[in-house]
């Protein structure tokens, strides 16, 4: 490895252990619930997030929910213990040559232990509990988020987000939606600090001169935040978006109910002849999902362009390129070192793609994809929008400038939202549904292949009304009703991978990859049959 690149790297090193070691410094206010004050409120749910440490409390008091992060305390001989372990590491921790995300916390953990080894006379002698309970608090703080670490490891959260000081954090839970926290800054210089730690953390920079940020967290995370009082009225805010570490199949949205197998199958015979894709919704409808999801279907050796501002995208084909958008530094009245999503995909059509994914169109790029479309390259996006009209519009509107006879290019939209649902689903009152699949034909007239029913949670589709299926049907030489029964096979698949328990993107892959490898060895048997039956005739007629 060249040397100038030894040097940036033990640099960057150096400089977010220096982070993780000063978080040890930046704490935050967090109440816990004394023993009558449990007795005095409902206890709807509770469950570990780091068993036996840290657990979770979803208490009803007065009328409203809240959500309480209860960890393990450290009694007086430990505190001590803690305390002097953290200034040892601090002084003699060497930083190794590369750090992964997932070995961070093995890396400090062997440390930790090593340091309480060499010191154990002037750490004191304390029970194999006690060890346990300080090396997570010291993996917690150095490796960790401190006290938000629990909120940020809890599968069950999608959004947390702080306001300013004096204020409780606030999580979006999956069951219970919004909820305030019993965690909170008080100290406006903790929580600046601790900002800067989620910036560098994003590999990213914020300060006074550049207070706004968007990045992602080592752990895939979107974070969005503002430094001190220069944008924000309370001070300092972050938002941190959370995603799954394993993204969702097209099994689980069949299973958790976003779409039926019809659907899947359906979507699946589009992707396969490039057909192009727009999911539309609000804020937290599950339009990336939808679209990570959409990306397993299309044909593995298909090559696939994604652009995206912040990679969220994560597919499984190897013929991948993955691109992402660059905000750079103005000098002067030029600036010449941002890359945006419009150079990114205009440089995609270099690569020859059969598929361009945009994570998201609200410029230009919207243009230069509908460009891209129209030379018969394949795309999927998302965009805001509450229904296809104003999707439309917006995209006619500057600064998207796409002109209308360009739209139905556009073949298909699928309109995702969360709703509240008629009856539990897997345990949860809400749910996220494809509530309307439609076929553009033109601007402003739409095909409507598919709508959710509220009242029954099932889907209305009817696809002997699609126009794709028959235009597809006829470019392959098959009649409508051959393409039907393709459908129907593929909804086949798709239900026995249910039953086989086969949900992770990699299984769902490996299903597709197998149904096209037997489907290209039924068609050499039908080949060689034909050959063979052609040679048969010949032989009679001589």
């Amino acid at each position: 490895m060249p040397t100038c690149i030894k040097v940036r790297r033990r640099f960057l090193l150096l400089s977010l252990l220096a982070i993780y070691f000063t978080s040890f410094f930046l704490t935050m206010q967090v109440f816990s619930m004394s023993k009558d004050e449990k007795e005095e409120k409902e206890i709807l749910e509770s469950y570990w997030v780091h068993s036996p440490f840290a657990k979770v409390n979803l208490v009803s008091t007065e009328g409203s929910l809240q959500y309480l992060v209860d960890e393990a305390k450290l009694n007086p001989q430990e505190e001590s213990a803690y305390k002097k372990l953290i200034s040892f590491i601090t002084n003699e921790l060497v930083p190794p040559e590369a750090l992964q995300d997932e070995e961070r916390n093995n890396y400090i953990l062997s440390e930790a232990k090593r340091l309480a080894q060499k010191y154990r006379k002037s750490l004191g002698k304390l029970s194999e509990d006690s060890w346990e309970k300080i090396f997570y608090y010291v993996i917690r703080d150095l490796a960790g988020y401190s006290d938000l670490d629990v909120i940020i490891h809890d599968p069950n959260i999608e959004d947390i987000s702080c306001n300013g000081i004096c204020k409780p954090i606030y999580v979006w839970h999956r069951k219970y939606e919004s909820l305030a926290s019993n965690i909170q800054f008080n100290d406006e210089v903790t929580y600046n600090n601790f900002i800067i730690k989620l910036a560098h953390l994003s590999q990213k920079h914020i300060s006074s001169a550049r207070p706004m940020l968007d990045g992602m967290l080592p752990e895939k995370h979107r974070l969005a935040a503002t430094f001190m009082r220069e944008i924000s009225t309370f001070g300092s805010s972050f938002c941190v978006r959370k995603f799954r570490s394993e993204p969702f199949s097209i099994i689980d949205l069949v299973e958790i109910g976003t779409m039926d197998k019809k659907l899947a199958a359906y979507f699946w015979v589009l992707l396969e002849n490039k057909i192009s894709i727009m999911v539309i919704g609000g804020t937290g409808a599950g339009k990336t999902s939808m679209l990570n999801t959409l990306l397993s279907l299309v044909r593995p050796n298909d090559k696939i362009v994604t652009v995206e501002e912040i990679a969220e995208l994560n597919a499984l084909h190897e013929n991948w390129v993955q691109l992402t958008s660059r905000r750079g530094f103005k000098f002067g009245t030029t600036d010449e070192t941002s890359i945006s999503l419009f150079d990114l995909v205009k440089l995609s059509l270099r690569y020859r793609p059969d598929y361009i994914i945009v994570g998201e169109v609200r410029g230009e790029e919207a243009y230069a994809l509908f460009q891209a479309v129209a030379t018969g390259h394949g795309g999927i996006c998302t965009m805001h929008a509450d229904s296809l009209d104003h999707a439309a519009k917006r995209l006619t509107s500057a600064p998207m400038n796409v002109a209308e006879v360009y739209v139905p290019l556009m073949n298909t939209c699928i309109y995702v939202s969360r709703e509240e649902l008629p009856r539990k689903k897997m345990g949860l009152p809400f749910g996220r549904r494809a509530r309307n699949v439609w076929e553009v034909l033109e601007y402003g007239k739409y095909n409507l292949i598919s709508e959710w029913s509220p009242t029954k949670d099932t889907f209305r589709t009817d696809l002997k009304k699609s126009f794709l299926l028959e235009k597809i049907a006829s470019k392959k030489g098959l009649t409508k009703k051959d393409l039907l029964k393709e459908v129907t096979r593929r909804e086949t698949i798709i239900t026995e991978a249910l039953k086989a328990g086969k949900r992770s993107q990699k299984e769902v892959t490996d299903v597709i990859k197998d149904y096209y490898n037997k489907a290209k060895e039924g068609e050499e048997k039908m080949k060689v049959k034909t050959k063979k039956a052609i040679d048969k005739k010949g032989e009679k007629g001589r």
